[in-house]
């Protein structure tokens, strides 16, 4: 599951996602740690005492904030907290969790006791005990995205009056329509384990974006263009815009920092010349792919088949299990990509959706490899999946989207390495003969085993030897992973590596969503299969 490029689709999601209505002075509000600490203590010494081996407890707060406009209107604001804990035991070899929202400590102790029944139900039918790997406890410690700007601190009036300039400096230039949207996530995690880890985090997240829709009123056709900004793990410095974070091309990209104003103001020009711009003649071509657009592939491509319970099977929910099958990781020379593919997992990038200092399992996080220089040579792994692979400790991407959800093993941030080779978009650009570069991301196909797969966009560039040559549409490509990644010629240095994401990455069932990042450069990809997508009547 994707939404976080499906612009107008995405301001249609349900709100709240989970939660009650708060005012915004709520938002502001913070958990007392001691008292977390408390509550954890007791459930853990109940765990112990109904049997228990492993304990640990969730107490978390999770905030949300929505600020919803289209065209000159408020359509909706927004802002919900949902509050509670979760504990998660191993007795008699078996997993066994319960989750309440109302969390005493006379309720807390009777919960975690629920748990290791639950577990000890479980372990009836349990054919291999659960194998965690070692985790040393950390004492109390606590982590916090850094941020410069608390963005729930930031007057509603304020974000809304953002949202609608950008809308009016979009419809000025050219588009019918404009939807807009800001979310704002805040995470308030307490973890404490058996281990001896007490942890306490607090994590930021940002979305901004937006749909400019132009329409030709002599045939009714639309096209639209959403936002080139990126949901990130900042605070609302993020839409500070600063020079410095622009990357000049046909059209300013965002790195850091973005310019919601100007992008704006581009989408609804850039939406209008789509009316007009050439449909795209099938076949191949050299594809120049930006950051902005590159993040969707690697999403899909990389990240969820490099996720281990799919490629061992225990999970195919939303888009099934992974071709990435543990015999070819176990010959030690499986050809994921060309030479230059490096590709990584990273919980600790700063400004990225997924950093945090201790994933879910209270394992502090770190960066490890996926892909190296072409080959395969690991998977993402938790605690009770590590010793499968060999693994004497886990990569420390397990993660929950609510203290009432069970945690599991989720995509970490999976990104591709930058060239090594100072190399520019122009430079890259030069060299190709029958081309197209394509910005931002768009629809997407896939299939059950993450390897034939087709990706849209929002921007198409037709490049003639060498050069720019307009706007095309109707375009998008087709291929299978290890063609696709064989394909990759050359990368961008680390001048032009930029983060994307998605904020609501789904998996499991009931379905769990979570955010993430994929950072790149922009990449050059010979000889791609292109389509035509126009629907001929």
């Amino acid at each position: 599951m994707y939404l976080a490029g499906m612009g107008a689709g995405a301001l249609m999601l349900p709100i709240p996602l989970i939660g009650k209505d708060v005012s915004p002075e709520v938002l502001l509000e913070t958990m007392d740690v001691g008292l977390r600490k408390e509550l954890a203590d007791v459930a853990l010494n109940a765990a112990r005492s109904s049997g228990a081996t492993y304990a640990d407890v969730r107490v978390g707060r999770y905030l949300n904030q929505f600020v919803i406009t289209r065209d000159n209107k408020v359509e909706n604001t927004v802002n919900t907290e949902s509050y509670g804990a979760g504990i998660r035991v191993i007795a008699d070899g078996a997993w066994g969790f319960v989750a309440a929202d109302n969390i005493t400590k006379d309720n807390i102790a009777s919960m975690a006791k629920k748990a290791v029944a639950i577990a000890k139900a479980n372990a009836k039918l349990l054919e291999q005990p659960v194998q965690l790997a070692p985790q040393r406890g950390y004492g109390e410690v606590s982590w916090k995205t850094p941020i410069e700007k608390n963005a729930l601190a930031i007057p509603v009036k304020e974000k809304a009056d953002l949202l609608l300039a950008a809308n009016d400096a979009a419809m000025k230039n050219g588009a019918n329509y404009m939807n807009s949207l800001l979310f704002l996530v805040n995470e308030q995690k307490y973890f404490a384990s058996t281990d001896g880890s007490y942890i306490d985090q607090d994590v930021h997240r940002i979305w901004p974006v937006f749909t400019a829709t132009a329409i030709d009123p002599a045939t009714g056709k639309f096209e639209t263009r959403q936002s080139l900004s990126a949901p990130m793990g900042m605070g609302y410095e993020y839409l500070d815009g600063r020079k410095e974070s622009k990357t000049a091309s046909v059209t300013t990209l965002y790195g850091k920092h973005y310019d919601m104003l100007e992008d704006a103001a581009a989408a609804g020009k850039q939406a209008v010349e789509k009316l007009k711009a050439k449909s795209v003649e099938a076949g191949k071509y050299d594809l120049v792919l930006d950051p902005s657009h590159l993040w969707l592939t690697i999403h899909e491509s990389v990240g969820h088949p490099l996720e281990l319970d799919r490629v061992l099977g225990y999970e195919a929910n939303f888009a099934g299990t992974s071709f990435a099958t543990l015999d070819k990781w176990k010959t030690k020379n499986f050809n994921y990509g060309s030479k230059i593919v490096n590709l990584f997992a990273d919980k600790t990038q700063p400004g990225s959706l997924g950093a945090v200092g201790y994933d879910d399992e209270g394992v502090k996080t770190k960066q490890w490899d996926l892909v190296k220089d072409g080959t395969l040579v690991n998977y993402q792994a938790t605690r009770d999946q590590a010793h499968i692979i060999g693994e004497k400790e886990s990569h420390g991407c397990s993660y929950a989207d609510s203290w009432s959800s069970v945690q599991f093993q989720r995509m970490p941030n999976v990104s591709l390495a930058a060239g090594k080779t100072p190399l520019s978009v122009q430079d890259m650009i030069k060299d190709v003969k029958k081309g197209i570069y394509i910005i931002g991301d768009g629809s997407f196909s896939i299939d059950q085993q993450r390897y034939n797969f087709q990706f849209g966009g929002q921007l198409f560039y037709e490049i003639k030897d060498g050069q720019i040559a307009g706007q095309l549409r109707d375009v998008a490509y087709q291929s299978n992973t290890q063609e696709f990644w064989n394909s990759c010629s050359a990368i961008c240095d680390e001048r032009d590596y930029r983060l994307g994401g998605s904020f609501f990455d789904g998996k499991g069932q009931p379905m769990q969503v979570s955010a993430v990042s994929h950072g790149s450069a922009t990449a050059r990809f010979n000889g791609v299969n292109v389509i035509n997508t126009a629907r001929k009547i």
